[in-house]
């Protein structure tokens, strides 16, 4: 590694931890990226479920090219026609269910959490958000305030003051969907729960969690930042289950590796912010024409190549390829998602140095502290779903 770029590095990029991975990236394609040495990563992060065509798609880069040479930033979020932006805002709709056809555009995750935040506020005129323990939406100050307690205070708590009326049930438990009542503005849920380790829902929790919104009038929100554009084997995960939201938000793949995030509802909801006041949400960036060719690039890829399709088998051949190994105690999965359960903190360390030398990116989860991540592009071909499951089978021989 480059001495002198890691001292800058440590000096002059603000941290997130202590102890950053410090792997140098000099270039990335399909599902590997290569440091300045010539040493090959396995990709089995895709960025946390960003890079789902694969780094260095050329229908993206080519589309994010032509974009940046028409046209970049012109104006602030919602004054100006710009045909990335509604070209891909009309695609979506065409897409999703129901009549989510409404697409706010913003930069990130987060910050499509807290645009849903606000809107659910300003439609309902309630107060309570109810959120799922063991869930991340986001590091934000609204968003942060919907990790729920106890779990969730190891991560907030040091942020505190944050949104009062913030309540946190468990996912899949039938019997607190009581706990949602007619104070409550909106549910804040991923269908599955990423962060929490890969939980699926419990059959019909879902039906019965939209069901009890319906009953007391408050709006569902589906988190799809992780799950959308692909990644359990739908388009979206709402299809997958069979329950449509008020509102979801999407992000991380949504911007075909480029940052774009969006809330998205019917226009019964959305319009509530254009007046009362008018510019009830605004954005300077969101939107932004380069990340819109690229989103809708990476689109139309899994469209046209039918990526989507090939995904469950891809995620039921890792399955199947780790769960005989001994050091394995589960596999939780949705399409190519998955955490794969080694039982304690101190192997799951050992697990990721040995990954590192081996040649393999992955992680943790932020609640699930026993268990890695395998989250690769969708475009991972069958040949390195095997080679890959064969590196971490040698690794988890080592434990």
């Amino acid at each position: 590694m480059n001495t002198i770029l890691r001292k800058q590095f440590l000096a002059h990029v603000g941290q997130t931890s202590p102890e950053p991975m410090m792997i140098e990236v000099a270039r990335a394609e399909g599902v590997f990226f290569y440091t300045p040495e010539g040493k090959r990563y396995y990709d089995l992060v895709a960025g946390v479920s960003v890079s789902n065509v694969g780094h260095a798609n050329p229908r993206v880069v080519e589309a994010v090219q032509r974009q940046a040479a028409d046209y970049m930033h012109i104006m602030v979020y919602g004054e100006m026609i710009e045909r990335p932006q509604v070209r891909y805002a009309a695609r979506i709709a065409e897409l999703l269910p129901g009549e989510l056809s409404s697409i706010y555009f913003v930069n990130s995750g987060a910050e499509a959490i807290e645009g849903a935040l606000k809107l659910a506020k300003r439609y309902t005129h309630r107060t309570e958000l109810v959120s799922m323990r063991r869930a991340y939406h986001g590091s934000t100050q609204g968003a942060m305030s919907l990790m729920g307690e106890p779990e969730g205070e190891e991560w907030k708590g040091a942020f505190r003051p944050l949104l009062p009326d913030v309540r946190a049930i468990d996912f899949n438990d039938f019997d607190q969907l009581r706990l949602i009542t007619r104070r409550t503005a909106c549910v804040v849920v991923e269908p599955v729960q990423g962060e929490a380790g890969v939980r699926t829902p419990a059959p019909g929790w879902l039906e019965a969690l939209r069901r009890r919104c319906d009953e007391v009038g408050a709006l569902l929100v589906f988190d799809e930042i992780q799950t959308g554009m692909g990644r359990t084997g739908e388009m979206f995960a709402m299809c997958k289950y069979g329950v449509t939201p008020d509102i979801v938000c999407l992000a991380k793949a949504f911007g075909g590796g480029m940052p774009l995030g969006a809330f998205v509802s019917r226009h019964e909801i959305m319009d509530t912010l254009q007046s009362n006041p008018v510019l009830g949400h605004i954005t300077t960036f969101g939107g932004h024409p380069v990340c819109c060719a690229a989103g809708l690039a990476a689109l139309n890829y899994l469209l046209d190549h039918h990526v989507v399709e090939q995904v469950e088998a891809k995620g039921a051949l890792y399955e199947r390829l780790l769960e005989d190994h001994p050091a394995v105690r589960e596999i939780r999965r949705s399409g190519l998602l998955l955490a794969v359960e080694l039982g304690s903190s101190e192997r799951l360390y050992r697990i990721m140095e040995l990954f590192k030398e081996a040649g393999i990116m992955s992680d943790w989860f932020l609640f699930c502290d026993t268990a890695f991540r395998i989250s690769p592009p969708l475009t991972v071909s069958e040949e390195e779903v095997r080679d890959s499951a064969r590196l971490i089978r040698e690794c988890l021989d080592r434990l």
